[in-house]
């Protein structure tokens, strides 16, 4: 679902990277005193002579959703979100992480990653959800709202303070809200739960040695079985957050990236202790896109 939205939003993103990174480059000179912006030693939050160190980043952009296909119930209607739920124009995207580098190869981050995307539709036809048939012609208010927390270890193989080859373990929770509400409030269907998952973790940065440098960040996993899921039904869920990015060291405090990261997973199964009114059958898989400008500072 490539358009124009994205090769503006690229170009646009792009030259305000190049543009800070000409900015923050550059030397100012102030009564004959040469300052030099991009080549400061001292960190503004770390300490160099501390065992331990703190990066903080954040992600601003938007968020595309490629394929979204729901079915709650044996006998519910699979439902499109972007082709009859609305979800086919672009979406405000954020997260924020917080890093504790331990020495020089162990690192803890804690990430909020927050995904609140609401809709509104008019049924073109009758869709069935948990045992509730919403008439065509329904006017629907939709949210799909999929925040989650992650905490992960990282161990880094490499030994260079610049580049990074790090493997490690998340455990994920979700906090899940998936509701369709008629316009008039009288037909309504939620589906709420709270979740672990693990999740294995990959990052990479390499520098290019000249401010520049290129980094990838994954966390995936994929289940399947009743006894790895934890579940008293076979049951399928998986999971891929993945990311490319191409940034600048600003300076030793600051870096700026440009990232695209695809978000993507679901379930397919039957929970026999789900609360709701239907049977407890899940049919859910989500594929999103992600453009965003970040920074870190440390």
């Amino acid at each position: 679902m490539f358009n124009h939205r994205f090769c503006c939003t690229i170009l646009v993103v792009l030259f305000v990277i190049f543009s800070l990174h000409e900015v923050f480059a550059q030397d100012i000179v102030v009564d004959d005193v040469e300052i030099s912006i991009g080549s400061t030693d001292k960190s503004l939050i770390n300490d160099p002579d501390n065992w331990f160190s703190f990066r903080g980043g954040i992600e601003i952009g938007f968020i595309d959703v490629l394929s979204h296909k729901i079915q709650f119930g044996e006998n519910g209607s699979q439902f499109d979100y972007v082709e009859e739920g609305g979800q086919d124009i672009l979406f405000r995207f954020n997260r924020l992480t917080a890093e504790l580098h331990l020495g020089k190869r162990h690192t803890l981050i804690l990430l909020f990653q927050p995904l609140d995307i609401q809709t509104e539709a008019l049924l073109s036809r009758d869709i069935i959800v948990d045992d509730l048939t919403f008439p065509a012609n329904t006017s629907l208010q939709l949210r799909y709202g999929f925040d989650f927390w992650r905490l992960s270890y990282l161990y880094d193989f490499n030994r260079s303070p610049e580049k990074e080859v790090a493997i490690g373990l998340s455990l994920q929770i979700r906090n899940a809200s998936i509701r369709f509400v008629s316009s008039d409030g009288t037909l309504f269907r939620i589906n709420q739960n709270v979740g672990p998952v693990p999740i294995f973790k990959i990052r990479t940065r390499f520098p290019f040695g000249n401010g520049m440098w290129f980094g990838t960040e994954i966390d995936g996993f994929y289940a399947s079985g009743k006894y790895i899921t934890g579940s008293e039904n076979d049951f399928e869920g998986a999971i891929l957050d993945a990311s490319v990015r191409l940034g600048f060291e600003l300076s030793r405090s600051f870096d700026t990236f440009l990232n695209i990261r695809y978000i993507g997973g679901g379930a397919q199964g039957t929970e026999e202790d789900d609360p709701g009114p239907g049977d407890g059958y899940t049919d859910n898989w989500l594929h999103t896109l992600a453009i965003s400008l970040g920074t870190y500072i440390k």
